[in-house]
């Protein structure tokens, strides 16, 4: 069975044979020896092999480079270097895959923007190769904080016929002719027509539905791929994200925000543990000091602020903001950082909203002027959980359903769920890769996501 360099490179001693296969970080040919480092992704380092003449294709050693693929037999042996505790003394060396000379990842800095341009090999960078682990550890910390806690992982649709944001920037999902749609006696192209019989579009969230199964089977999340059509070319914003959105039956505002806290603690101190190597290459290349940031999130509780103490305090910083500061107004992102970063020095939940800037499914309060809405701030990003309490009246989500210009009859379910066996209940949705972002310190959203999908840009 073979090893993972990890698992190798995670021995007490050194000793007997290994085997490993992977990818040449570097290929370095010396006047009698070779030296090859080889790495399969399972781990930020990788193993150095030491190539001596006795190894039968030696000189086909010789012509090997960085990004060729290869499988490496040897003795592990204690490395006289500083840099590693061992390496391989090769016994054999075998050739599975060479590269063109045209190969595009030279043993050199690139910048992210020609990376992506090559999202086919980028992964094979330090940088994204230590993403893409972040990754894969907060997404196993993700579910192991709801699996613990009783949650059960509900699979939310990608297609829908419902806005759940009621903001309109949805992909159409037809197969439709666009260039000869059937059309009604009005000339409209006639949607009946379509595969579903109606419009449908690419979910934005799984809230609604995650609403469904949370007031029957009480605690629930979900975690999948949403989707936003919006012409947004900002480094925090992508038309493909994945979203994580809990939703707890017989919760409150309160009950929300203590999950909320606790699920980011959570999620940052499990990747601080299992990615120590990388979280220590984003310290000294990408973001310097982002361990200690992410350490104080875990060790030190979250301020709690209200939206209308938080535009008190953003109009008394003095600072001349891009976007003037008034009640009424969202919250833009430099004004979440001053929060976060300047005022307070720590993630920030900020509560109660106006109604008239959220969504109409929100809680609304007894002033008739918010909701019972919470965002929680961290420094450098700005917002990264967004939640509230669901409005569980019959009445009060009829009016605000009208209010916000939506068609009550494509929200018949939603009412219908309000008149048998409503209670208070309660979530939030995280962006998935705008937690990459912040727990990483990459300063572009699209290098927090393998293949990242913006405004005028599909590719691989």
């Amino acid at each position: 069975m073979r090893e993972r360099v990890r698992e190798i490179l995670a021995r007490e001693q050194a000793g007997g044979e290994v085997e490993v296969r992977g990818w040449l970080r570097t290929a370095r040919h010396a006047k009698g020896r070779s030296f090859l480092e080889v790495s399969d992704g399972s781990c930020f380092a990788g193993l150095q092999a030491v190539v001596e003449p006795e190894i039968a294709n030696f000189e086909a050693v010789r012509g090997l480079r960085n990004g060729c693929a290869v499988v490496v037999a040897g003795e592990l042996v204690a490395s006289p270097g500083g840099e590693q505790r061992f390496e391989l003394q090769a016994t054999r060396v075998e050739i599975v895959g060479e590269v063109g000379d045209d190969y595009a990842l030279q043993k050199k800095r690139h910048s992210f923007e020609f990376l992506r341009e090559i999202a086919h090999l980028r992964p094979r960078t330090n940088t994204i190769g230590a993403v893409l682990r972040v990754r894969n550890a907060a997404s196993r910390a993700i579910h192991d904080f709801f699996q613990e806690r009783g949650f059960l992982y509900l699979h939310s649709p990608v297609i829908t016929a419902s806005d759940a944001e009621g903001a309109g920037e949805l992909f159409r999902v037809t197969t439709l002719d666009p260039g000869d749609p059937p059309r009604d006696a009005s000339g409209a192209v006639d949607h009946g027509e379509d595969f579903f019989g109606r419009q449908a579009f690419l979910t934005v969230s799984g809230q609604l539905e995650a609403e469904i199964a949370a007031l029957a089977l009480t605690d629930v999340y979900t975690f999948g791929p949403t989707f936003r059509a919006e012409n947004s070319h900002t480094s925090r914003h992508l038309a493909e994200f994945w979203m994580v959105e809990p939703e707890m039956a017989f919760c409150e505002l309160d009950g929300d925000v203590e999950v909320a806290e606790a699920f980011l603690k959570a999620v940052i101190g499990a990747v601080l543990e299992a990615c120590p190597d990388d979280m220590a290459f984003f310290e000294k290349r990408i973001a310097p000091g982002v361990i200690e940031t992410l350490e104080h999130v875990v060790e030190t509780p979250f301020e709690r602020l209200t939206y209308s103490e938080a535009v008190e305090i953003l109009q008394r910083s003095g600072r001349d903001f891009e976007f003037p500061v008034e009640w009424g107004v969202d919250l833009q992102s430099e004004h979440e950082r001053y929060l976060a970063e300047e005022h307070i020095g720590r993630p920030v939940v900020v509560t109660d909203y106006p109604a008239a800037i959220k969504a109409f499914y929100m809680y609304l309060n007894d002033d008739e002027r918010t909701v019972r809405a919470m965002d929680v701030l961290v420094p450098k990003v700005g917002e990264i959980i967004g939640g509230s309490q669901r409005e569980h009246r019959l009445d009060v989500l009829t009016r605000r359903i009208q209010a916000a210009g939506l068609d009550l009859a494509e929200y018949w379910w939603y009412l219908d769920l309000r008149r048998h066996g409503s209670v208070p209940h309660a979530g939030f949705g995280l962006g998935f890769e705008r937690l990459v972002q912040f727990v990483t310190g990459v300063a572009n959203i699209r290098e927090a996501i393998p293949f990242p999908r913006v405004p005028g840009y599909a590719d691989f």
